[in-house]
């Protein structure tokens, strides 16, 4: 009897259409049968986005608050695998997974179901993979892997191809000067060996190991100075989140809120994490380790 495989996510540029078409490719081939359902936002969010509508969705993403979805039909009643692919949006699982993960008809069909997350992401997604652990475990459902795609450029020219990606609609070089924009071509090419992998461990019947040849193949790959940066980042979303959240007119401040981030990005981040290089890294190498493989394992 074929493997009954649920993948279920959300995209708004198409990236993750073509991760997930990508992984599902060795499990067709072996013979599993496929279910692909993306998450449909009744009021969906734009793309391309405006800078104002992009900005003004951080208070409810970090906060992790919910929209409405359009009902959801499985034609099964069980899965032997669900793949959740997602993407993070300032450094939380984006809305429509957040919503997606907090719906009863989801909740209920991952109950006591081997789950692996599947990340399409600029290249920070430690946060946003912690909070849908949360949300995974209080549906009952059992993390079996986590695969993590990432824009691998220098973190400053990824902020602003990405930025102008999302701006524009158009993934190419902006000003001809800086990288496509997004996980590459060949990456979500080669994310097919990971799709292998699953396809091996599901056919094995048991996912004792599978965590450990991903995190070989570099399916989950942690760079120390962007946990760095992830680590402080995090508790500075969630203060403007609530501060913003809480104003009657909360346009100015989300203003504020994006000029903070850009200088934070491209001036503040780059003298911090030299000062880290300089001073903490290097007498920090065992807590770094430490950090990094629990990022990477399912802990």
């Amino acid at each position: 009897m074929s493997k009954k495989i649920l993948i279920l996510y959300y995209s708004q540029s198409g990236q993750l259409t073509e991760i997930v078409d990508s992984i599902s490719i060795p499990l067709i081939e072996a013979g599993a049968t496929i279910e692909k359902i993306t998450i449909k936002p009744k009021n969906d969010f734009p793309f391309p986005w405006t800078s104002d509508t992009f900005f003004d969705a951080m208070p409810e993403c970090v906060l992790g608050e919910t929209i409405e979805l359009e009902a959801f039909t499985f034609k099964q009643e069980r899965y032997d695998l669900i793949i959740f692919a997602y993407q993070p949006w300032f450094l939380s699982p984006s809305i429509p997974a957040t919503s997606a993960l907090k719906d009863t008809a989801v909740k209920k069909i991952m109950e006591n179901t081997p789950v692996i997350t599947l990340i399409g992401a600029r290249n920070m997604w430690l946060n946003s993979q912690d909070k849908v652990k949360v949300l995974l475990k209080e549906a009952n459902a059992i993390l079996v892997g986590n695969i993590a795609l990432v824009d691998k450029h220098n973190n400053h020219l990824s902020a602003v191809s990405i930025l102008y990606w999302m701006l524009s609609g158009k993934k190419e070089k902006y000003l001809s000067i800086f990288p496509i924009p997004g996980v590459s071509d060949s990456d979500i090419k080669g994310s097919t060996a990971f799709g292998r992998t699953i396809s091996y461990f599901l056919n094995k019947e048991s996912w004792s190991g599978m965590q450990d040849t991903l995190i070989a193949q570099n399916a989950v790959v942690v760079k120390a100075n962007l946990m760095f940066i992830e680590q402080r980042a995090r508790k500075l979303f969630s203060i403007w989140a609530n501060l913003i959240k809480n104003k009657s007119n909360r346009k100015p401040w989300v203003t504020a809120y994006k000029y903070y981030l850009l200088i934070a990005l491209f001036i503040v981040a780059p003298i911090v994490i030299a000062i880290n290089e300089v001073l903490f890294k290097p007498f920090l190498k065992k807590q770094i380790n430490e950090k990094r493989k629990k990022y990477q394992t399912l802990n």
